[in-house]
């Protein structure tokens, strides 16, 4: 089985995944969610954490830095950050941000590791990207470098202008962006498992309408 396989497997098995009827903070009507606020407890954090470090040494992604955007990035970078360490022998910084700038005691807005060297995001899901440009502008503003974006899921969202949201960040940002799975690689799994029929109808009906195929 595909690392994408497995991950895709882990989301459905942990509940992240889910597949029905749902409204996106856009608006549009979606046949699934994504949500890894699901992921609560340590077991899961571990194998999360394995993932988006695997996806980094197996991509050459392994920053400095990993920078986890307020709130949920905040779990990833320091569950990549322990499993780079535990399993490939990497040390790297972890920083955050807070919501709103602290006035008092260390003040300021970051929290962590100084933002120096290599620095790479890491997120949820990506739609049409304004958190982790938000992220970017604050890596950026301490002068130091935005090496890229890894993210959980790619849902493969088209843009006005044709291109997928990714594709634009990344243009956008000036800086690679990767997902440790797709869309595609959902539906790939899904394929192979007959229970899931009726919701793959309804994904791959929301694929054709409103993401780029790949």
């Amino acid at each position: 089985m595909t690392r994408q396989a497995t991950f895709v497997g882990l989301m459905i098995d942990r509940a992240v995944l889910a597949f029905g009827d749902f409204t996106l903070k856009s608006g549009r009507k979606s046949p699934y969610f994504f949500n890894l606020g699901a992921i609560d407890d340590g077991p899961g954090l571990d194998a999360l954490g394995r993932a988006y470090a695997t996806e980094m040494v197996e991509t050459g992604m392994v920053p400095d830095v990993i920078f986890g955007p307020a709130y949920k990035g905040i779990p990833l970078a320091v569950a990549a950050a322990l499993a780079l360490y535990r399993d490939h022998g990497v040390e790297v910084g972890v920083t955050f941000n807070r919501k709103e700038a602290k006035h008092h005691g260390e003040g300021g807005v970051l929290v962590g590791a100084p933002l120096a060297g290599d620095v790479l995001i890491v997120d949820d899901v990506m739609t049409a990207g304004t958190a982790v440009s938000e992220a970017a502008a604050l890596v950026r503003g301490t002068g130091a470098r935005l090496s890229g974006v890894l993210i959980a899921l790619d849902r493969q969202e088209r843009m006005q202008d044709g291109t997928s949201a990714v594709h634009k960040v990344s243009e956008v940002l000036a800086a690679p962006v990767h997902s440790i799975v797709t869309l595609q690689d959902v539906i790939s799994y899904l394929d192979l498992i007959p229970a899931y029929a009726d919701a793959l109808v309804e994904i791959r009906s929301y694929q054709q309408q409103h993401c780029v195929v790949s």
